[in-house]
């Protein structure tokens, strides 16, 4: 009979579905004690597609590497790829939100949130941890990876910011005045087994124009930027770098794959 955690999980969680009885920010030494993994456990794999991969071969790519990650036969995994433009609707997607539906393809997935567009000049990482190996604790999942998303984007002096009622990574834009700011990595998970699947994307360089056809997310209110955008020549290489040094020091060692 499976944990009641891991079943809701297993639906796909957003951070307005997380309960609230654990502080929404708990210190980063905190979260490095509860998400890193059991002594002597091996570095994750680092994996890194040197081409665009489909979406529906990264998906059965992905589930073949968690069910042999939850059998103990494979190494816990982070692919990081791009993907070519498309759209996915994710387990609370609202048709509303769909803008132009004929723009790109359009794939229905099993991790929580709603629309959301992956295309070139995004980095997408799908991580497949198992968490029975760290913490079995979806909610400090979900804040380790916001973690990751603020340290690594601090170092390109940005600072990313969590949102109570919004699901993802923020930064104030320096050409919008007041409250104005926008979404530069988007968070979306699913859990099976206690390993977990889907991850995070964060715009470096795409084509910002191709999240009109869609509602972000479903949020209306603000935009969304990328590190170009912001004004800073990054590229999917200087990413790559700072994900995967900021990824160590929330989650453990990593090694080549």
């Amino acid at each position: 009979m499976k944990d009641d955690a891991n079943e809701s999980a297993e639906q796909g969680l957003t951070k307005r579905q997380l309960p609230r009885q654990l502080p929404r920010q708990p210190p980063r030494n905190e979260l490095a004690a509860l998400l890193r993994p059991a002594p002597g456990s091996a570095p994750v794999r680092w994996r890194v597609a040197g081409q665009p991969v489909g979406y529906p071969e990264a998906l059965a790519e992905m589930d073949r590497m968690a069910e042999a990650i939850a059998s103990g036969r494979a190494d816990e995994t982070v692919w990081l790829l791009e993907h070519p433009p498309l759209y996915t609707a994710g387990t609370s997607a609202q048709a509303q939100d769909l803008v132009e539906p004929d723009r790109f393809p359009i794939f229905q997935t099993g991790r929580g949130g709603q629309f959301t567009y992956h295309g070139p000049g995004q980095r997408v990482a799908y991580v497949m941890l198992d968490l029975k190996r760290r913490t079995p604790d979806v909610r400090r999942y979900v804040a380790a990876l916001e973690e990751w998303l603020i340290a690594a984007l601090a170092a390109f002096n940005v600072r990313g910011e969590r949102r109570e009622d919004r699901v993802g990574v923020w930064v104030r834009h320096p050409t919008k005045a007041g409250e104005g700011e926008d979404k530069i990595a988007a968070i979306g998970i699913r859990v099976r087994r206690w390993v977990t699947m889907h991850g995070i994307s964060l715009n470096v360089e795409p084509d910002l124009g191709h999240f009109d056809g869609i509602v972000p997310c479903g949020v209306r209110e603000h935009g969304v930027t990328s590190l170009v955008d912001l004004g800073l020549p990054v590229t999917m290489e200087d990413a790559d770098i700072a994900l995967r040094r900021a990824f160590e020091d929330v989650f453990g060692p990593t090694v080549d794959d």
